[in-house]
């Protein structure tokens, strides 16, 4: 008989999708004084995933708890994500490095915080969002795979497991199609927006998350040091567009085309 699932899903706390990101005054951090927080889009997905297979098959699935690192604000985070159906949530929390500097906890370092705490919980599934939308980095799951020497299968579209043998099937979205993967357990899995739609939270699920188990630890608990190997020395907006001209001619185009070096 196939091991049930032990699933890990790992969360971020981002300046929600519908808010504009500002670069503060001294153009090195991002400003967050008064802007609206909430659950990564695509971290929200992996929650809804983890859950469904639950409800499609109840003796599957032996727990899925949640974990984010930041500071002690993605305990909202965490949960919004066990209103949606988690057991349990783990924050560890990273002191000195609060919403502002957030860029600052790289990729590689939750990599490595995520691969501690996976072996410490002892899953054998982990799914996550293929990305967050504040630094779109889409690397943390690979690297994550890549540290535990699990097999992986990036940008789900859809996952199905076999009950009988624990094999799971994910199929990706590729150029030229859809691409479909199998794999024995551990795995890691992450998630494109195609998967599925979240549930809405009711209010009776937001109370029943306020009961559930939640703790915090420290990286140091997990034995990683996040100290981060890059500075970021400035930020800075894109240019903004200028507006564009038009002509009445295909020599005019050609014209102004090597004004500006075009051609």
């Amino acid at each position: 008989m196939p091991p049930r699932l032990n699933i890990v899903v790992p969360v971020k706390r981002v300046i929600d999708f519908a808010i504009k990101p500002r670069i503060n005054a001294s153009k090195n951090v991002i400003e967050t004084n008064g802007v609206k927080f909430s659950l990564n889009p695509f971290c929200e997905i992996a929650v809804e995933e983890a859950v469904r297979l639950r409800e499609s098959n109840k003796d599957l699935v032996e727990s899925i708890t949640l974990v984010s690192a930041g500071s002690s604000k993605a305990l909202d985070t965490l949960r919004a994500g066990l209103a949606l159906g988690a057991d349990r949530a783990t924050l560890i929390e990273t002191s000195g490095i609060d919403d502002s500097r957030s860029l600052e906890l790289e990729p590689l370092a939750v990599a490595k915080l995520l691969k501690a705490f996976v072996e410490k919980a002892n899953a054998n599934l982990v799914i996550m969002g293929k990305q967050a939308i504040d630094d779109d980095s889409n690397q943390t799951g690979q690297m994550l795979a890549g540290l535990l020497n699990w097999s992986q299968a990036t940008n789900a579209s859809k996952v199905t497991v076999d009950g009988a043998s624990g094999v799971v099937t994910v199929a990706r979205e590729v150029d030229g199609g859809t691409e479909t993967l199998s794999a024995a357990l551990p795995l890691v899995i992450t998630t494109d927006l195609r998967l599925n739609t979240p549930r809405y939270t009711k209010l009776q699920d937001i109370m029943k998350a306020k009961k559930k188990k939640t703790e915090k630890i420290t990286p140091a608990d997990l034995g990683v040091d996040i100290t981060p190997r890059l500075e970021i020395v400035s930020l800075s907006e894109p240019p903004r567009r200028t507006g564009g001209d038009k002509v009445d001619s295909v020599d005019t185009l050609i014209g102004k085309l090597k004004d500006v070096g075009a051609i």
